[in-house]
């Protein structure tokens, strides 16, 4: 079903006005819809690019709905990057409509779909969280450097070069995530979130994902959601739990409080990076920096070996 927003809609009929020129010296403007892929494009792009992410730190992108400035960053762009697989439902209408005057491209196009998951409570569509898999994530900067090069023909072979470069980057921090989470005990790879943002991770990595709410933050969990993990707490023993950053942790709470009450202690094995990068300006305010917080998190609290502070020694300071 197409998601209309009136609001959103006369808002672009108000503010459309012709785009002013860019001179040939400037850089592309780039809006992207979140974190994650503003921080690829940077990687991509490098000088040539001005990025702007639209959807920021701490903020859930299921639920979000773009403001005036919003829109106005999107109207001035050269170009839109987003995520797709319904992840910005609440953008459609906005992104439709940016897409009569200028590329607005979803970088998980060129994902094969066989590859995709479709979990049974998000039947017929398909779980958009896929840079919780970095070997998947990589794909998307080949979308973003050749829709640059498409742009930006004179600087084609520095996009793709970069894009290279950083693929690299990215696969090792695949390999990162692979060893350490390997080191978790087998019988303790179970990874109880707030909600189901980590199936990727727990696909590549060979762990078993309980989230309490659904694929979208939208769903809403229930007493019955609350017993069902807190009798798998139980049976399997399971030690630690994870909250998130753009989640409310009041069930996780309920969690640890249902598993107190049979006698069986939980706790919170740390904050989890799910849909939204950490602060600007930090490591974790980077795509690696996020997910080597979170694999480096995860493996320490469910009984692995990892580094205090990760991959390069930046995670947590």
């Amino acid at each position: 079903m197409k998601l209309v927003f009136p609001a959103i809609a006369a808002l672009f009929a108000a503010l459309g006005v012709a785009q002013p020129a860019r001179a040939a010296d400037e850089p592309i403007r780039v809006v992207a819809t979140i974190g994650m892929i503003a921080d690829v494009a940077r990687n991509v792009g490098g000088e040539h690019i001005a990025v702007e992410s639209i959807i920021g730190q701490g903020v859930d992108p299921h639920l979000f709905k773009p403001t005036r400035a919003d829109v106005v960053k999107m109207l001035d762009a050269d170009i839109i990057f987003y995520n797709g697989l319904l992840l910005e439902g609440k953008m459609t209408d906005a992104l439709i409509r940016a897409a009569r005057k200028k590329p607005v491209v979803p970088v998980t196009e060129e994902l094969d779909e066989t590859d995709l998951l479709e979990p049974p409570e998000f039947a017929g569509h398909f779980d958009p969280h896929v840079w919780m898999d970095p070997a998947k994530w990589a794909l998307t900067t080949d979308v973003i450097a050749e829709e640059l090069a498409a742009f930006d023909p004179d600087n084609a072979s520095a996009y793709r070069d970069a894009a290279e470069a950083y693929k690299d980057e990215l696969r090792g921090l695949d390999a990162y995530a692979r060893e350490v989470l390997a080191s978790v005990p087998p019988e303790s790879r179970v990874l109880v979130t707030a909600h189901d943002a980590f199936n990727y991770l727990a696909r590549s990595y060979g762990f078993q994902v309980l989230g309490i709410q659904g694929i979208s933050t939208e769903s809403e969990a229930g007493v019955r959601d609350i017993e069902r993990i807190v009798d798998i707490l139980v049976d399997q023993n399971v030690k630690a739990v994870f909250v998130e950053t753009t989640v409310s942790d009041r069930n996780i709470k309920a969690l640890i409080e249902g598993a107190a009450a049979r006698g069986h202690k939980v706790v919170i094995g740390g904050s989890l990076y799910s849909d939204a990068m950490g602060a600007p300006g930090t490591y974790e305010g980077t795509y690696i920096g996020m997910i080597d917080h979170n694999v480096t998190t995860i493996a320490r609290a469910l009984g692995g070996d990892a580094p205090e502070h990760g991959l390069r020694g930046e995670s947590g300071d």
